[in-house]
């Protein structure tokens, strides 16, 4: 993707707020979902590999609770990375059209 003049001669610049919103959405969709996927399949050693997340997300486990859980530390994480890098995209961006 290339930063072009929008007609005005002004470059587009990324919204971090927005994209933090789309990212917490699909961060915290993405975890819970494969958590509950997880749990209706049932079986001897549900989620052995997601169960790992235990050790960076505090209180997480691979159960009902443990996916409301992931939501919100999917969301939480989403946001972050969304307005990471809207930011760091408009900072490379105005560098780039500066020179």
């Amino acid at each position: 993707m290339t930063a072009e003049p929008n007609g005005s001669g002004k470059v587009v610049q990324l919204r971090p707020g927005a994209l933090a919103v789309v990212f917490a959405a699909l961060g915290a969709t993405a975890l819970f979902l494969a958590t509950s996927i997880l749990l209706i399949r049932g079986g001897q050693d549900v989620g052995k590999h997601l169960q790992l997340l235990r050790y960076y997300l505090p209180g997480y486990t691979v159960s009902w609770p443990g996916a409301l859980l992931g939501f919100v530390y999917g969301a939480a994480f989403g946001a972050v990375t969304g307005a990471a890098i809207a930011k760091i995209s408009n900072a490379v961006t105005r560098l780039r059209t500066s020179q």
